[in-house]
Order: structure tokens, then sequence, then C-alpha cells
């Protein structure tokens, strides 16, 4: 699963990255550690390519927890995913993600990040949602996740969906509606352009 990532890059490199023009409506803060239910921007195409802020994680009325992870392997037929998957997919902007592994009888924290630490996109898809608890609307999204490539292997069993450049463009194309296309997308990343490595935190 993919249960924390870091996005700590200011909007205007978000806007460069992505090629963005349009600016967000309201403000927010880069994180070093973006937790489940936190509100992050996400990468969205319906018809104009924004940033917009949504709240990590999908709800459901007879569960307490946020959702916040989808398989790729059924994110096309799991009820909660199937529509989302079609008509309403995201990029994830990150500098990381966090994972952990049990060593010696405790569990050590790793970040895990592109070789050079620059931005890169994970696969999500974003829906419409009632708050369990206030009853208010919102806009949740969940990341897609894959079986791990040989870097995060001997750290976990899974990791989020990572999208080259390439494969960004299909997967925000809101016109793209062809099942086994979109699929072919959710596969571990081998490091078309650069190699993964994982660090080590200290002290926690």
């Amino acid at each position: 699963m993919c249960g924390r990532y870091k996005q700590g890059a200011a909007l205007h490199a978000l806007m460069k990255r992505y090629l963005i023009n349009k600016k967000l409506e309201k403000d927010y803060v880069p994180q070093n550690e973006v937790f489940p239910s936190q509100v992050v921007p996400a990468v969205v195409d319906q018809g104009e390519r924004e940033l917009k802020l949504l709240k990590w994680g999908f709800t459901m009325s007879f569960k307490k927890s946020l959702i916040i992870n989808a398989r790729g392997e059924t994110v096309d037929s799991k009820p909660l995913f199937k529509r989302a998957f079609l008509e309403r997919r995201c990029l994830i902007p990150a500098e990381g993600f966090f994972e952990w592994k049990k060593e010696g009888g405790r569990n050590e924290k790793y970040l895990i990040t592109l070789e050079d630490g620059s931005l890169f996109s994970m696969a999500g898809i974003y829906s419409q949602f009632k708050d369990n608890n206030s009853g208010e609307e919102f806009e949740g999204f969940v990341i897609i996740t894959t079986t791990p490539n040989k870097q995060v292997a001997d750290i976990h069993n899974r990791m989020p969906v990572i999208l080259s450049r390439e494969k960004e463009e299909l997967w925000l194309n809101p016109e793209i509606k062809d099942t086994a296309l979109l699929k072919s997308l959710l596969v571990p990343y081998e490091g078309e352009e650069i190699e993964m490595k994982a660090i080590k935190m200290a002290g926690i």
C-alpha cells in the first residue's frame, strides 16, 4: 500500500512541471509528509488541465476509516472505483513515498524517491463523497497501487503506480475509455528515465 508520501514542492514548481496556467482557488502548504485525510494538490483534466485540492481518501457509509488505495488489478471492476477509473483520473504529484520494513523486531521507515529527487506522478482517481461525521460533501482521491519493482520489493509487497511523462498524458486524457489500455499503464515503475532509491529514516 501507500500510506504516506512527500510533496514539498511549491505551487509555482507544480504549475511549471505540469504545464498549468490556471491558479488554485485556495492556498496550500507543501508537506514533507502527507497523511490520509489531508487536502493536497492533484492534477486533473476535465477539458482543461488544472491543479485541484482533493482530500486523500474515499468513504463508505458502513466503514469509519478512509480507503486510501485502490489495487490496479481490480480498480476497473470494484464498484467503489469503477466509474472514477473511467471518468475521473488524476495525477498525484510526489517527491517520494514512505514504506516500513520489519528489521530486527522493529519497523524501520524508508523514504523511496527517484534518484535525482525530482517530482514524479502517482496514478490516482477521484470522486465526490459525503463526510460520514459532518455530512459535508468533498472530493477525495485514492492512489492506485501495484506489485513492487526490484528496488521496492525488499521493503514492501506493494507500491504506488508511478507514471512516466508519456503515460501521464494517456492517464489524464478524459477521452480515453479503453480499459485494457488504461490498465496496461498500472504496472511497476521500471525506471525508464531514472532509477529509484530507498533512504532509511534515522531515528523514526
